[in-house]
């Protein structure tokens, strides 16, 4: 009821009376049932109004999340695009199941002397693809000890792991421990390089995620064990095992397969041919680790740790004295079948007997006399009639250093560089009658001078080669050119002068390589004709298939014979009576002395009808000798060479040399005139002089001094 003003009522309060200043409070309605099936603007009852206020707030949480998941996913998608510009542009790709085991890789190379004895094996060894069904339980067991012993409980990253890592790193205050899975690993050893850096990382990560996508966890444990490094040129276990062990890895015992699990962490420094030690101790902690799992007993464990494993004989064998010869062989069959080969079966031309001759006399003259003489190295090469290399000695102690002075050194030949400049002047017409005046020159500013300071005087071509004068080879380069020198000695074979030399050539100041000098040398000895040297007759597949064959091609020709003829003879005076007399060795042969500038080298470079020798002596450091020439200890070294060479051989002489041609003189008509002036002038003198004194005419050669050149 309302009154007239449509005022309320007002209640009554409990004494009956009103209260005045507030609205009566409404009288409490019975309860309706809350209605959930009704839209909630129906809804009536208890929490009608609460679930309208927790409508909004979910509202707005719903809001607030939208918003975080798209922000996230926007920082999201901008981190990506950051990785992805950052450290993917260049991310490998991951090939075909087929091509993962595919994979190329460098050919293994079994390298045998000429006589079909082993010499060594170079290039990655591999041995047979690994199937964890046929390797005893303990063998993959103990590389996930070493490697990932989560291995089939995560994917193919571990978080734990590396936070386990960089805790235990952050404390240690350097890395001490690594988190990369075992898939992880074999990404990186597959695809990238071992760099250390945060590229390297994220790419490692990506590639181990795109492989467990590809393989099955077994297949990555397998495909892991068949490529990793176990040091010593070594790669995959069973490769391992053989290479080790001289067994297959199906053969491995507990103790064996331990050892080659600790190997992967640090294979070169702990390669067991070499710190046994070290890889002994890994060894223990990965028993530890098997047993920590419960994969091995304490009684299994006790007994792997009692049995150190012995290594095969194999394992322990070196090169030796052919350390040089097979690095040169190995880049030359590299050459012929590139790098994506099978693995190879090589027949060298070495003879086992001529390369222990070499090497041992080699290092046994360095031995003696180095710090005497102030030499700390040599080099020598052989080469027999056809061309075939039967002994390479690139140093004293390959073991020591591997750099092969035969073949990559480049060194001043000094005077044994003349061949080469009086070749080409026979070659323009000069006889070895022919003389030149031994006497101080000079050209520009340039002064060449003989060792000694002593000049001879008129003589004789042959003489002045056979003594290496220096102003005599002067002379004639000047004579015939610099350029017609480089040109004669590039037909030769050498390779290393440049196209225009300067009047210097002549003396020997270009470096060249000993095998190169050696092989020219070559060209005198076959009669003008050029063979090239090889030291590789065959090569065959493992499985037995022919790949190549050395075939004997028809020589090059180089030099005329009736020049190459000429040039021989001069060079038998070397040995004979020259300054390589130390070389003579008593048969027919023929060479050239040589030192360099400073006597920084010395050089022998000499030849028979049956071999053709080169040696070199000096310092790695181009430390000058101590005034060592070329006709003392490298004339002596190759003499012992070739006395063993030609131990088994008849003494023969070149049989090809032809007469020397001689020197033809046209009668001139008015020789006849002169003569009879010269006469009617005689007898004018003697008329006004009837008792002169008599006067003996010098000689046209004086003796022989055996003047070594002054080193240029």
């Amino acid at each position: 009821m309302t009154d007239e003003n449509n005022e309320p009522d007002r209640p009554e309060s409990p004494q009956g009376g009103l209260r005045r200043g507030r609205p009566p409070e409404p009288e409490p309605a019975l309860e309706e049932p809350f209605r959930a099936d009704l839209p909630p603007e129906r809804r009536k009852g208890k929490g009608g109004g609460g679930s309208r206020r927790w409508l909004g707030v979910l509202k707005w949480l719903a809001a607030i999340v939208v918003v975080l998941v798209l922000a996230g996913a926007m920082a999201a998608v901008a981190a990506w695009n950051y990785v992805s510009d950052k450290y993917l542009q260049d991310l490998p790709p991951v090939p075909s199941r087929e091509q993962l085991y595919a994979s190329t890789r460098a050919p293994a190379i079994k390298f045998y002397d000429m006589n079909g004895a082993f010499v060594a094996s170079r290039g990655p060894q591999y041995g047979e693809r690994v199937e964890l069904g046929k390797l005893p339980d303990y063998v993959p067991k103990a590389f996930l000890a070493a490697e990932d012993r989560r291995f089939y409980h995560h994917g193919a990253v571990d978080p734990w792991a590396i936070g386990r890592a960089a805790y235990a790193n952050h404390k240690a205050g350097r890395v001490v421990e690594g988190g990369s899975t075992i898939t992880q690993q074999l990404a990186k050893g597959m695809f990238l390089s071992p760099a250390q850096n945060i590229k390297r990382k994220v790419q490692e990560a990506a590639l181990a995620y795109r492989l467990e996508e590809m393989l099955t966890k077994d297949e990555v444990l397998e495909l892991y064990l068949d490529r990793i490094y176990f040091g010593a040129n070594t790669f995959g276990l069973d490769g391992a095992s053989r290479t080790y062990f001289g067994k297959p890895a199906s053969q491995l015992n507990l103790s064996e397969a331990a050892l080659l699990a600790a190997l992967p962490k640090a294979p070169s420094r702990m390669a067991l041919h070499r710190n046994m030690d070290r890889a002994l101790k890994r060894q223990r902690l990965v028993l530890e680790r098997m047993r920590g799992e419960n994969w091995i007993s304490e009684a299994e464990m006790r007994s792997a740790l009692a049995r150190p494993p012995q290594l095969a004989s194999t394992a322990l064998s070196d090169e030796g004295d052919y350390g040089y010869v097979v690095d040169y062989a190995q880049a030359e069959v590299l050459k012929m079948v590139g790098e994506a080969s099978p693995d190879l079966i090589v027949t060298l031309t070495i003879d086992p007997r001529l390369q222990k001759a070499g090497a041992e006399g080699l290092r046994r003259v360095i031995e003696a006399d180095g710090k005497a003489i102030g030499a700390s190295q040599g080099a020598l090469v052989a080469m027999d009639s056809t061309g075939a290399i039967r002994a390479l000695v690139g140093g004293t102690d390959y073991t020591k250093s591997v750099f092969n002075r035969a073949v990559q050194a480049k060194r001043q030949p000094g005077s044994s560089f003349k061949p080469f400049v009086y070749a080409a002047a026979v070659e323009k017409g000069v006889l070895p009658t022919d003389t030149r005046v031994d006497e101080p020159i000079k050209i520009d500013d340039w002064e060449p001078k003989n060792f000694g300071g002593k000049y001879a005087g008129t003589v004789t071509i042959e003489n002045a080669l056979a003594r290496s004068l220096n102003t005599v080879a002067v002379q004639l380069g000047q004579e015939v050119g610099a350029g017609a020198v480089a040109n004669l000695a590039m037909r030769f074979g050498i390779t290393s002068l440049p196209p225009n030399p300067n009047l210097s050539i002549s003396l020997g100041a270009y470096e060249v390589p000993l095998i190169e000098m050696t092989s020219a040398y070559q060209v005198f000895q076959q009669a003008g004709n050029r063979l090239t040297p090889y030291v590789v007759a065959e090569v065959r597949t493992a499985d037995g298939q022919v790949v190549y064959t050395h075939q004997t091609t028809s020589p090059v020709p180089a030099y005329d014979v009736h020049w190459a003829s000429i040039m021989v003879k001069m060079m038998q005076k070397v040995v004979t009576n020259g300054t390589g007399t130390r070389a003579n060795f008593g048969r027919p042969a023929a060479g050239k002395t040589g030192t360099s500038q400073n006597f920084r080298d010395a050089w022998f470079i000499g030849f028979t009808p049956d071999f053709v020798a080169g040696v070199w002596v000096g310092n790695d450091d181009d430390k000058p000798m101590n005034n060592v020439t070329g006709g003392e200890v490298a004339a002596r070294i190759w003499k012992d060479f070739m006395l063993t060479a030609h131990m088994n051989l008849p003494s023969r002489d070149f049989d090809w040399l032809l007469p020397d041609p001689q020197a033809i003189y046209e009668d001139d008509p008015r020789n006849s005139f002169y003569e009879g002036l010269a006469q009617e002038f005689g007898e004018a003198e003697r008329e006004a002089d009837p008792d002169p004194v008599r006067i003996t005419p010098p000689d046209p050669d004086p003796p022989e001094q055996h003047l070594e050149p002054e080193p240029n």
